[in-house]
């Protein structure tokens, strides 16, 4: 049973920073893409940044710049730097990843966590 915990979310001002942590546990052959992703309560989750297995990024448009991902192959975790919070940024973030199992190869997805930006 392949799990995702995530970590690192809280309340930061504005301009200030935190970074995002997302670990994945259990049994697992490959991993694919990673990413990060944010919904607002009643709003469609979104994307805000991926990552392939070869290191090649990806990035909403409203992160760029401000926002890093990267990951550890060896650990199993995706990260995501957060620079320069906006209050629009406040959402509850999920880690998504791509892995492949004894069985069957699908996305996990992490519980989420929130990040709040506000003064």
């Amino acid at each position: 049973q392949v799990q995702l915990v995530e970590s690192g979310g809280g309340l930061v001002q504005p301009g200030g920073s935190l970074r995002l942590s997302c670990a994945a546990s259990g049994i697992m052959l490959s991993i694919y893409d990673m990413g990060w992703f944010r919904q607002a309560p009643g709003k469609q989750r979104e994307l805000v940044a991926t990552i392939t297995s070869g290191g090649i990024t990806n990035y909403a448009d409203s992160v760029k710049g401000r926002f890093t991902i990267s990951r550890d192959n060896a650990k199993a975790t995706v990260y995501l730097q957060m620079s320069a919070l906006k209050p629009e940024d406040t959402d509850v973030y999920y880690c998504r990843q791509n892995i492949a199992t004894l069985t069957e190869r699908h996305d996990y997805w992490g519980q989420g966590t929130q990040v709040t930006v506000s003064s």
